[in-house]
């Protein structure tokens, strides 16, 4: 069983400026998935672990943590925009690494720098999940849900009032259908959804792992203050 684990971290960001490589509780923010990658790997015997960005600096970032991660792959510039997709990136990195090592690898972890608040617990038992359901394509992270679309979640009609975003005839919140929050921290594929040529990760066959602790994106500034508040000051019940 082959095991490739992405690392994309693509150096432009217009929201937070460096944020791949931004410190946050003394570490570049990337360290944290670079570390948890190693600990993955050591797992299983034919693992690989590979950045895929177009950014010098963390490059050399990730060269002086001097874990063993496969820098080379250079993401082609058309990979590397606002407007380029994940799954087009994982695949070009995929490609790369096979050819590379003569080899095809049967699942890809992709771990999400920006969604650094994982576990080497939700790894494997993620991982656990999918071997499990040989019907499952793919699994990925998430979180319950704050806002449920059957109940408190609302978008325009045609005739450009407002309603429900999905229909059903729910008085609580807690007696529509549970939905979740995608958080992005990590989503693991096996080889056949790349063979089927999906082009996101919600597919039909699709599991989902359900985060039994804190997991949140940092898209905005303050979400860099607020998780570097829990790491500084030992909020967080579990080690990242």
């Amino acid at each position: 069983m082959a095991i490739l684990i992405t690392i994309c971290a693509r150096g432009g960001s217009k929201g937070i400026p460096g944020k791949n490589i931004k410190m946050i509780n003394g570490k570049p923010l990337i360290y944290y998935s670079i570390r948890i990658a190693t600990e993955f790997a050591r797992e299983f015997e034919e693992t690989k672990v590979v950045l895929s960005t177009d950014d010098d600096q963390i490059k050399m970032i990730v060269d002086d943590f001097n874990l063993g991660i496969d820098t080379e792959y250079q993401r082609p510039k058309f990979l590397a925009t606002d407007t380029a997709g994940k799954i087009e990136t994982i695949k070009d990195v995929k490609k790369y690494s096979e050819e590379k090592s003569n080899i095809i690898f049967d699942y890809v972890l992709d771990l999400d720098v920006t969604s650094p608040l994982r576990t080497l617990g939700d790894l494997k038992n993620a991982f656990d999940l999918l071997r499990n359901d040989i019907n499952a394509y793919n699994i990925f992270s998430v979180s319950p849900a704050n806002r449920n679309p059957y109940f408190n979640m609302v978008e325009e009609d045609e005739f450009g009032y407002f309603t429900t975003s999905k229909k059903g005839a729910f008085l609580t919140r807690q007696s529509a259908p549970k939905v979740y929050d995608v958080n992005a921290s990590f989503y693991i594929y096996r080889n056949t959804f790349f063979i089927n040529n999906f082009k996101s990760a919600i597919t039909g066959k699709s599991l989902i792992y359900e985060v039994p602790h804190p997991c949140f994106d940092l898209d905005h500034p303050i979400d860099f203050d607020f998780m570097e508040f829990l790491l500084s000051n030992n909020k967080l019940n579990f080690e990242i």
